[in-house]
């Protein structure tokens, strides 16, 4: 299982990458494993300002479908639109390709509530 260290963690199985005040999340390695084939992901809060574990979106696969759940409170300034089109990226690139917001963060604090890559390994027992 692919858990990058240079990556922060949430307790929902989103992974963050910070730089500088834009936060950038996707989902891990572990959270499509479980999920399986993602079929579908929708996310129709960009341009919104969010409170932090808020609902940001929703990721589809063939037999459930799984709130996300935003690591940081602030503004969603990008969505990956290649995620409408090619959903199955999740897949075979959760921390690449697959990224799925971009977040102007609105608390800087609060990136010391996320996981370490060795917090989220004993989260999932990795």
């Amino acid at each position: 299982m692919n858990i990058p260290a240079n990556l922060k963690y949430t307790k929902d199985h989103e992974w963050v990458s910070l730089e500088g005040d834009i936060a950038t999340v996707g989902i891990t390695d572990f959270a499509q494993k479980e999920l399986g084939d993602i079929v579908y992901v929708e996310v129709d809060t960009l341009d919104q300002t969010l409170d932090k574990d808020a609902i940001f979106g929703t990721v589809e696969a063939v037999k459930t479908v799984s709130d996300l759940f935003l690591p940081l409170s602030g503004e969603i300034v990008e969505f990956n639109s290649e995620l409408e089109t090619n959903p199955e990226l999740v897949n075979s690139d959760p921390y690449g390709a697959a990224w799925m917001i971009k977040v102007k963060i609105a608390n800087p604090s609060e990136v010391e509530s996320l996981l370490s890559s060795d917090d989220y390994k004993a989260l999932i027992g990795a």
